[in-house]
């Protein structure tokens, strides 16, 4: 495989997304086996779903939370940290919710969608970590259910995290997706920007997808192997071992 030196590039954004850590056996959303074709979303994970519910839906995220703890971060995170200590201009951005980036020591520039390891509540945002379980359910200040800080179906988007977001993408000399199937908007539009801005386009998918046209450079392979082999580090390059 050719190789390609971030060191070309002032900014780079890596846009990542389920593929990513679908081989850490985190299930994906769409896809064969997806969460969406085994349940349904208007019972588990919208608004309205919360308010009829909220502890059925705080169950369900439990759950999920669960089984994200079961799976570990694979080779393609890890050196998407050691990449990104090597070459601070480089960005993550993520549609993923799993915090299996974060577990890899990757920063993390924007969580699109949020985070299972966070809730909200009327005082604002708070940290929700392991173990798995939601607790306490109801804020103990404003006593409002503890809802996971994740954007559901029929939520809106975070604006200000999106705009932020855009003006990153529309400077980035190099825009790799990683894992992303390109069909959740607003988020997928993101690509398209990138290549209307002029960026060099590299998707890391084993598969095609709808937003494949869109990359010049097309790696068929999983993100384990695909992101060191595309990116290796050099002696140079890569930050010592502690």
């Amino acid at each position: 495989m050719e190789t390609l030196d971030p060191g070309r590039y002032s900014s780079i954004l890596l846009f990542t997304g389920a593929g990513l850590s679908a081989e850490s056996g985190v299930p994906t959303y769409r896809g064969a086996g997806g969460i969406w074709g085994q349940y349904r979303y208007q019972d588990y994970a919208c608004q309205q779903a919360f308010e009829r519910d909220p502890e059925q839906v705080l169950d369900f995220h439990e759950l999920r939370r669960a089984k994200v703890l079961e799976c570990a971060p694979h080779a393609g995170h890890l050196h998407l940290a050691r990449l990104q200590l090597a070459y601070p201009q480089l960005r993550v951005v993520t549609q993923n919710i799993d915090g299996l980036l974060q577990r890899a020591g990757v920063r993390v520039d924007a969580e699109l969608h949020g985070s299972l390891w966070r809730v909200r509540c009327g005082c604002g945002v708070q940290a929700a970590p392991p173990p798995a379980a939601y607790r306490p359910r109801r804020c103990p200040h404003c006593a409002q259910w503890r809802r996971p800080d994740i954007t559901w179906f029929e939520d809106a988007v975070n604006e200000s995290l999106f705009e932020a977001v855009g003006d990153w993408v529309r400077k980035a000399e190099l825009f790799v997706s990683i894992g992303t199937s390109g069909a959740v908007w607003p988020a997928a539009g993101f690509a398209q920007l990138a290549k209307r801005s002029g960026a060099d386009m590299v998707e890391i998918n084993p598969e095609d997808n709808e937003a494949s046209p869109l990359y010049t450079r097309r790696v068929r392979q999983r993100a384990s192997a695909a992101i060191p082999a595309l990116f290796p580090l050099t002696t140079t390059a890569a930050p010592s071992d502690p």
